[in-house]
């Protein structure tokens, strides 16, 4: 970096050498980090264009880095750099991405792996050409795989755990088809991956279906997303999601349905329906936008309270608000406003400008709360700093009295499956009781959506599964898998 940059950047309102560098978890606000999102295109002319719209649909998983890699059948072309979709592809770049398949990723990381070598799709030659891969989600075992590796001769040239998958099957014998089959039964985890040859797609899902992936239609083209959001953006038809266990290979004959392994019980992450995807994305036949309103609705049978507005915190959390509000007669109002050109990444150097800061990113509207109860609506409490930080907004506006209800039980376990979590120990829920969390956060009642409430409330085709289909280890600490290998604990997302 030359002088004058390194003179520009001391002088921003940001840390580090771009806008979108992320900062792990010394964000301003403690919420949950989004995991990171996947966008495929196989059989369309235009698979660069589409891949475009699809990563851009999927922001909102992943800020810091973005990256194409397209295939004509031939030869490999990509990109990949740090910072928004928007930022990392302009139309020269587009243009040079010629192919008609392709594989997109958009990637949060964990603090310390915020490096361009670690954005995806990773790329590598092998004995038959060349391979790309992208994921979504988290493989717990595989730091004790890769020193396995290591010792058998591999050199790793990333951090990222997607790396793994790609030595497994390079080192194998086997076709590549049997090879990823072989190498996708040695991992334990959340994940979603798309893997790409020359001649090849394969789309894969975790034995348990914790991380979400769906199948579109466009045409004759087949799409592959996180969220169904982004076929809605390219005028897509959402066909299904993938099935825990399931690898469906795309090649010149068309699609072919297979499976790796046989299916664990079915346990998505019960986050993305509280919090991470978008509200007009559809997850196992339920809507996000409906789910979240009944996880009010849930939320204000459960908990009830006299007042006289009720506000969500803006985003994810508004349509729970309406949900709360239609429930009880009392009025939803835009009692707190979001500003959404801040940047993710606004530290300032003293812990009073800090503090500032929030009202850079949150402010609360005096005309609507002053001299107001308030039902403060919010998806969840990390640490506990943010919804202390929020109540506090309300109570400097003017407001009489702030009652917290959340969307989802007490976060009390880290996750191991693609979230970026804190240590159990900085986990609020895990140390102290509801009771000492309300008076934490300056609350004046504090009320939890019960697991049963959460369960009934997302509905959809897995609500006669166990647990509705869901994964609710932070809530409740029953894992769908193995947590520990070599007496590590590994969580966040480092794919």
């Amino acid at each position: 970096m030359s002088d004058e940059v390194k003179r520009e950047v001391e002088h921003t309102l940001w840390t580090g050498d771009y806008y979108n560098e992320g900062t792990g978890r010394d964000d301003i606000f403690d919420t949950l980090k989004e995991e990171c999102g996947v966008f495929g295109v196989f059989g369309h002319p235009e698979a660069a264009s589409l891949s475009y719209y699809g990563l851009h649909a999927l922001q909102h998983r992943g800020e810091e880095s973005a990256g194409m890699c397209v295939s004509d059948g031939v030869n490999f072309n990509y990109h990949r750099e740090m910072g928004l979709v928007k930022e990392v592809f302009d139309r020269d770049k587009l243009l040079s991405l010629q192919g008609n398949r392709s594989i997109g990723h958009v990637r949060y990381s964990t603090s310390g792996d915020s490096r361009i070598q670690n954005a995806q799709p990773l790329i590598f030659k092998y004995r038959d050409g060349d391979l790309a891969v992208a994921t979504n989600g988290n493989i717990v075992n595989a730091p004790k795989i890769r020193r396995e590796l290591e010792q058998n001769g591999s050199i790793f040239q990333t951090t990222s755990d997607t790396e793994v998958i790609a030595h497994l099957i390079a080192r194998s014998s086997k076709d590549f088809v049997e090879a990823a089959k072989d190498a996708l039964r040695q991992l334990v985890g959340g994940f979603a991956f798309l893997i790409m040859t020359n001649d090849k797609l394969i789309v894969a899902s975790d034995p348990n279906g914790l991380r979400p992936i769906s199948l579109g239609r466009l045409g004759d083209a087949y799409l592959f997303s996180s969220e169904t959001c982004a076929f809605e953006v390219i005028g897509a038809q959402t066909v299904r999601d993938i099935l825990p266990g399931e690898m469906l290979v795309l090649d010149k004959d068309g699609m072919r349905e297979d499976r790796y392994t046989e299916a664990g019980r079915k346990a998505l992450c019960a986050m993305e329906y509280i919090y991470f995807a978008r509200p007009d994305s559809d997850l196992n036949g339920a809507n996000l936008h409906s789910a979240r309103k009944r996880m009010g609705q849930m939320l204000a049978q459960e908990s009830f309270v006299n007042a006289d507005v009720v506000t969500g915190v803006p985003d994810s959390s508004i349509s729970a608000a309406i949900g709360y509000a239609e429930q009880t007669g009392i009025p939803y109002e835009l009692g707190l406003i979001k500003n959404k050109y801040t940047g993710r990444t606004f530290i300032q150097p003293s812990q009073e400008l800090r503090e500032q800061g929030v009202k850079m990113k949150l402010s609360a509207v005096r005309r609507v709360v002053e001299g107001k109860r308030v039902v403060m609506i919010d998806d969840s409490i990390v640490r506990g700093t943010t919804s202390r930080r929020i109540v506090n907004l309300l109570r400097e506006a003017g407001a009489t009295e702030v009652h917290v209800r959340i969307t989802s039980p007490p976060f009390k376990n880290p996750c191991f499956y693609g979230i970026d979590t804190p240590d159990r120990a900085e986990l609020i829920a895990s140390s102290k009781t509801i009771e000492e969390i309300c008076k934490e956060i300056n609350a004046d009642s504090l009320v939890f959506l019960s697991n049963e409430g959460l369960i009934e409330a997302v509905g959809g085709e897995n609500k006669g599964d166990y647990k509705g289909g869901l994964c609710m280890a932070c809530f409740d600490n029953e894992y769908p898998t193995e947590t520990h290998f070599d007496g590590e604990e590994k969580f966040g997302c480092s794919c």
